[in-house]
């Protein structure tokens, strides 16, 4: 039986980073996923991702943010390639909901620059559209990922580290004990002394033990033809995210001629197994993303160029769960990233490995134990 440092369980989004870290440091890693490298079944595909600082989900996010940015640059360095695109995003909503309070509480909290934006503003400087009734604010630090190019380019410099990767065998089962843990696949079976498990949608099941009810939700992401010059990121385009009466909409200038790309964060059906689901466009998800394209973004057609399907798999508080297993110290994970966790991928690959390897981290991210209040049944 093949023995190793540390075995990875899932190389998506945050387990290719935790691949990369863990063996960074020296470690012999497994990587182990039922898919290749960059596969479109889970939640980081979809070509783009947008990343911020002055997070209105939690403040205590932000120092995370700090060190995940800082690692994003070593990573763009390590692998010669564009991995973030510095565009901007602009944030848009009602002075009494949570999105546009939200980054100026975090903001202020942290001292991090944040304009704030008049309508004047709109149709001119920036393309996009603002009722009466909206307040917006322009956080120039924030921008956007290439998902599935830094999922490879992870996994390529976790291999160039010394990292075995394995994938197109699925895991069907791991056991923890004092001699270490032994991880089973479907043919083949593998020893190691850390365990790092990081699933995404699949982490319900392998982590069955924990009680933690974890949901998963389909989410549609929609591509629409825009001949506008002024939504084209190489023109400054921003990104953008609007809380609206009917939900929260997000979405990414123009890339190489692809199209803006536009999604709904709220809503969703939430879905048993995203391989037997249906990932078909859903008429009336369209409908909504339509309804905000012609309200929200003057110039952009409501013709469709692309569609795709990502999970979100969601916590019962909608906040991340990093930490190490409560029975099995030699155990470490990340579940129930709830839609807004592809711009920490660096950072908590960071941290499992330091979890895995060390038995503790540095990082702030005590407020995403599992043992919060919040996450019991």
């Amino acid at each position: 039986m093949d023995s190793y440092d540390v075995i990875v369980i899932g190389t998506g989004g945050i387990g290719s980073a935790a691949t990369y870290h863990a063996a960074r440091r020296g470690a012999r890693v497994l990587g182990l996923d039922r898919f290749p490298g960059g596969h479109a079944n889970g939640s980081s595909h979809g070509e783009t991702r947008i990343i911020r600082k002055a997070y209105f989900e939690h403040a205590d996010y932000v120092p995370l943010l700090e060190r995940a940015y800082a690692l994003w640059n070593a990573l763009e360095v390590a692998s010669g390639e564009t991995l973030f695109r510095r565009v901007g995003i602009v944030e848009c909503g009602r002075t009494d909901g949570s999105i546009v309070p939200g980054v100026r509480q975090a903001a202020r909290t942290h001292h991090l620059p944040l304009e704030d934006l008049r309508p004047v503003d709109f149709g001119g400087r920036i393309p996009f559209a603002l009722s009466a009734d909206m307040d917006a604010v322009f956080e120039e630090q924030a921008g956007f990922l290439f998902v599935e190019r830094s999922v490879l380019a992870h996994l390529r410099l976790a291999e160039a580290a010394g990292a075995r990767l394995a994938a197109g065998d699925e895991v069907t089962g791991w056991q923890a004990s004092a001699d270490g843990i032994v991880v089973e696949t479907a043919h083949q079976r593998y020893q190691a002394d850390k365990l790092i498990v990081t699933a995404g949608a699949w982490a319900a099941g392998l982590l069955a033990d924990l009680a933690i009810p974890l949901f998963v939700r389909r989410k549609h992401l929609h591509w629409y033809a825009c001949g506008a010059p002024q939504y084209q990121a190489d023109n400054g385009c921003p990104c953008f995210f609007y809380e609206t009466p009917d939900g929260l909409f997000y979405g990414f200038p123009e890339v190489d001629g692809g199209g803006v790309k536009v999604a709904e964060h709220t809503g969703g059906i939430d879905i048993a197994d995203p391989l037997a689901d249906n990932k078909a466009v859903d008429p009336q998800d369209r409908a909504r993303i339509e309804d905000f394209v012609r309200t929200c973004l003057p110039g952009v057609s409501t013709t469709p160029l692309q569609h795709s399907v990502c999970y979100y798999t969601v916590s019962p508080d909608g906040h991340f769960i990093v930490d190490r297993h409560p029975q099995y110290g030699n155990v470490a994970f990340a579940a129930g990233l709830s839609g807004h966790g592809y711009k920490f991928a660096t950072v908590i690959g960071e941290v499992l490995a330091d979890l895995a390897l060390d038995g503790t981290t540095s990082a702030p991210v005590g407020f995403l134990g599992a043992g919060r209040a919040a996450l019991a049944r």
